[in-house]
């Protein structure tokens, strides 16, 4: 009972990209698609199953309900920056679909994708018993990492203004 998120991702992780591998033409999207849906796919995984990652080993978590902490905010440790690494990516993806959107945008997505993540684990630590922590510093972390994505394409966007604009010298 406990593997069901698990099963229901990589089962919808298997039909989108047999999908992807069957509709799409160009290899470049094709491959882009496929690089996206396994980054959707390990932060589901992450996320929403009782498998915990450390920086050097993966564990199985014992059932429980998890805690949930509202409060106590401690943003110098390795977790906290881990799940701003988690969410760069994300950022990025967001920035690089929806260009025209400002940061304060990206800002809104990161609080919306950070508290959505939070509150699934909350439900699905009651409902399948994945033991899985609601946080305000994960809330606060994933809102940093997407920020950071966001700003990590904005650069780039900027940055290949600028280099488009600028006539070629000739030597």
């Amino acid at each position: 009972m406990r593997w069901e998120p698990l099963i229901i991702i990589l089962l919808m992780a298997s039909l989108c990209g047999l999908l992807i591998v069957t509709t799409v033409r160009r290899t470049r999207t094709r491959w882009f698609a496929l690089l996206v849906l396994g980054y959707f796919t390990s932060l589901g995984a992450i996320l929403f199953t009782p498998l915990a990652f450390t920086g050097t080993a993966v564990y199985i978590m014992p059932a429980g309900l998890g805690r949930v902490n509202l409060t106590h905010l401690d943003m110098f440790n390795l977790g906290f920056f881990e799940n701003i690494l988690m969410t760069i990516p994300l950022g990025m993806l967001i920035k690089w679909v929806l260009p025209k959107i400002s940061m304060w945008g990206v800002t809104i997505l990161g609080i919306f994708a950070g508290s959505s993540f939070e509150t699934i684990q909350y439900i699905l630590s009651h409902h399948w018993l994945i033991n899985r922590s609601s946080d305000i510093n994960d809330v606060i972390s994933n809102t940093l990492g997407v920020v950071v994505g966001g700003i990590a394409i904005a650069v780039y966007y900027r940055i290949a203004a600028k280099h488009r604009q600028r006539p070629q010298a000739i030597a």
